[in-house]
């Protein structure tokens, strides 16, 4: 009897399961499904059951570096981090083998198609667009898996030496393009104010002796400069008059 009572203890005992908070047990019985067992101590009859725990929280997968060639023939080397978490335990350990391996290929095959339908530019500048596709693309496959994707971050676009130095050469471009038309404009700028500057002195009575004396008193804190005045002509006339007075 004592024999019969220990007997029933220790497998009590070895039947118990434990499936912590963050997990959920996918039970089978004699090899078939039979219920997703929720966190608690969970009794597995040995022999007739077994039990596979499934890691529920959010996963972190770093898509390793994959060679793409863009949209305009431009290739470049692109990396990427994928979030996801199991949403029903029970497809992720019946429908697929590994998914963690099979969610990394995916999204892997994914990123380089998406971006072979993309331009460098748009992929540099568009780079949460490209994101959110591959995000939805993968979530969309992978449901039949029971995995839910929740965001797909691009870390890191590289591109070979050469390109590199051509866009470089371009922004310089552009630098000095934008340079001339600013420059341009300023004179543009400039001369429509000398032009009103000169319509208001031509239109006020003495406004220009009374300019020229103000550079004159300018002029004079400095000693050293030898300082030509172009005079109207008819202020010479005026002179010359004078002194044959």
């Amino acid at each position: 009897m004592e024999f019969l009572i220990g007997f029933i203890i220790f497998v009590l005992l070895i039947s118990i399961r434990q499936v912590n908070e963050y997990q959920r047990g996918v039970k089978f019985r004699f090899g078939r499904y039979v219920s997703t067992l929720n966190p608690g101590w969970r009794l597995i009859i040995p022999v007739m059951e077994s039990m596979k725990k499934v890691d529920i929280r959010v996963k972190a997968v770093d898509v390793p570096d994959q060679e793409a060639i863009t949209k305009d023939n431009i290739s470049a080397s692109i990396n990427a981090v994928i979030y996801y978490k199991v949403k029903d335990a029970a497809k992720a350990v019946i429908e697929v083998e590994y998914f963690r391996h099979a969610v990394s290929q995916l999204a892997q095959t994914t990123m380089r198609n998406v971006v072979g339908e993309m331009d460098l530019d748009e992929l540099f500048t568009s780079r949460e667009d490209a994101s959110k596709k591959i995000r939805e693309i993968v979530d969309s496959l992978t449901d039949p898996w029971g995995i839910q994707v929740e965001n797909v971050e691009l870390k890191d676009i590289t591109l070979p030496v050469e390109m590199k130095r051509t866009m470089a050469k371009q922004a310089e471009a552009e630098r000095e393009r934008r340079a001339v038309v600013i420059k341009a404009l300023g004179e543009v700028e400039a001369s429509d104010n000398l032009a009103k500057a000169a319509e208001t002195l031509a239109a006020s009575t003495g406004a220009l002796h009374l300019r020229t004396l103000s550079t004159l008193n300018d002029l004079s804190s400095d000693q050293s400069n030898t300082v030509i005045f172009a005079l109207p002509l008819e202020v010479l006339r005026a002179f010359e008059n004078m002194s044959n007075k």
